[in-house]
């Protein structure tokens, strides 16, 4: 597994990845393919918004996780939240999303944050693995409102 900081020229790549996330576990809003663009556009030339990396196997781009940043005085400063971290259905059970998780932490720790956060749909596989990884659930309903 390698984890490479994505940039422009890996947006389409990323699309790819999150359109295949999107057949896989949906977000709770429609994909729109250009606003995703744009998103993820901003992200890779602006890293205070965060990061997002390409994980690779065997130097072909298998998923991606993306790191987004907010400020909590309840967590103590500076977090990091897995915005999205997908790995295609091919290559999962064999470690892989642990030793990325893992990678991950360690990038939230050398930027200073205080706390990482992710947000899973209930019956997710991936609860298991991130409840292994010392996630826990605090019983709260996410909400949103759009602007």
């Amino acid at each position: 597994m390698e984890a490479k900081l994505a940039g422009p020229n890996d947006i389409g790549t990323l699309l790819n990845l999150m359109r295949a996330l999107q057949e896989d576990d949906p977000w709770s809003v429609p994909f729109e393919q250009d606003r995703a663009r744009e998103a993820v556009r901003l992200l890779v030339e602006n890293e205070s918004y965060g990061r997002a990396w390409l994980i690779h196997d065997e130097g072909r781009a298998i998923g991606y996780i993306v790191m987004s940043f907010d400020y909590s005085l309840e967590y103590g400063g500076r977090n990091a939240w897995v915005d999205e971290f997908f790995i295609e259905k091919e290559s999962r059970g064999q470690g892989l999303g642990a030793q990325v998780l893992d990678f991950f932490e360690e990038q939230a720790r050398h930027a200073g944050m205080t706390a990482i956060h992710l947000e899973v749909n209930p019956g997710n596989r991936a609860i298991e693995l991130y409840r292994r990884r010392g996630f826990t659930d605090h019983h709260r309903y996410l909400m949103t409102k759009f602007l």
